[in-house]
């Protein structure tokens, strides 16, 4: 770590503590990307059976009233055990552009909004807001690159012989609808996703900073492996909950859209008729199975993004906690 700023900066007569942080490299901007990019596509690669029973559930009425689990059966017996990996590719190439664009932007964005604040003093001061902006600045763009192929996997599973495969189905989606076809559920996925980010950085960030807070640097550096990964564990299952629970609002939401629910009109509109009709309690219906969803796939995230970048020896993350008053 080197200093990018004054030594020190007086106001008033108080002396401010040297501003320290990071200087990351664009190799190691890139060792972010690679570690977040595989996370995200294995966990939600991963969940490729279950998203396809889920978006049949939502769009087709005739498993409108079916669980997971008999759906999944019904699936099989009348198409095989390979439509349950209908939409993989789409899925597997649209978090791993999406999951590489958001831990490196969560990282960058984090870094510029602590050197904006200009101290160390007031970044711990004001660290919930920069969590929550970096968090939401890096999701919004790499939303960007996810909605166009989120599009493709919901044409892909929700109409049979849409297309045989990622490439196909997105020329055809390109083709016939254009820009306005591919980005016409970025509203609903900026919704559901910007909230999902803040949950998932923004608790995992405290949480870390709960466990490590009345550690000394000496212990911090001997943590055992064992040690290391259970507060990685820990705190991405926490943060999974609070992931789910924030987006759970849009997540309801957006099934209703796919099954065709709610009035003419905007995107917009549509979504605030849609959550009037629902109420608070019909928005967090299916809470609690999602929120054990959600925490294993951020968890798994979060530990496959720190044994990812241990292997390439990458540098830990900024961490402006409150343990040390001091950015490290």
């Amino acid at each position: 770590m080197s200093s990018t700023g004054a030594a020190e900066k007086r106001q008033g007569g108080t002396t401010k503590t040297p501003f320290v942080i990071p200087q990351f490299t664009p190799k190691d901007y890139s060792s972010f990307f690679f570690a977040g990019a595989l996370c995200c596509t294995i966990t939600h690669g991963g969940m490729t059976p279950i998203d396809v029973v889920k978006t049949r559930i939502q769009v087709d009425p005739e498993m409108a009233h079916m669980s997971l689990l008999s759906g999944g059966r019904r699936i099989v017996a009348q198409e095989g055990p390979a439509a349950l990996l209908t939409g993989f590719g789409p899925t597997a190439v649209g978090y791993l552009v999406q999951g590489g664009a958001k831990f490196a932007g969560y990282e960058f964005w984090k870094k510029q909004f602590v050197q904006i604040a200009g101290d160390q003093e007031t970044a711990v001061k004001y660290r919930t807001a920069i969590y929550l902006g970096a968090s939401s600045v890096a999701e919004f763009f790499a939303d960007i690159l996810l909605t166009p192929l989120e599009a493709t996997r919901i044409r892909l599973v929700s109409q049979r012989h849409y297309a045989t495969g990622l490439m196909s189905g997105f020329a055809r989606l390109a083709r016939e609808e254009g820009v306005s076809g591919l980005y016409a559920g970025f509203l609903p996925i900026l919704c559901k996703q910007i909230p999902y980010a803040i949950g998932q950085f923004t608790v995992n960030e405290f949480c870390h900073e709960l466990a490590y807070r009345n550690m000394s640097e000496e212990t911090k550096r001997s943590l055992s492996g064992t040690a290391t990964f259970g507060i990685r564990l820990g705190s991405g299952i926490i943060a999974g909950f609070a992931a789910a629970i924030l987006s759970q609002p849009a997540d309801t939401l957006l099934s209703q859209i796919n099954k065709g629910h709610g009035p003419e009109g905007s995107m917009a509109h549509r979504l605030i008729a849609l959550a009037k009709q629902a109420g608070f309690r019909g928005l967090f219906a299916g809470l609690g199975p999602r929120m054990i969803m959600t925490a294993g796939l951020v968890s798994g995230q979060f530990l496959l993004y720190g044994a990812i970048k241990d292997a390439l020896s990458a540098p830990p993350g900024l961490e402006i906690h409150k343990e040390n008053s001091a950015v490290a």
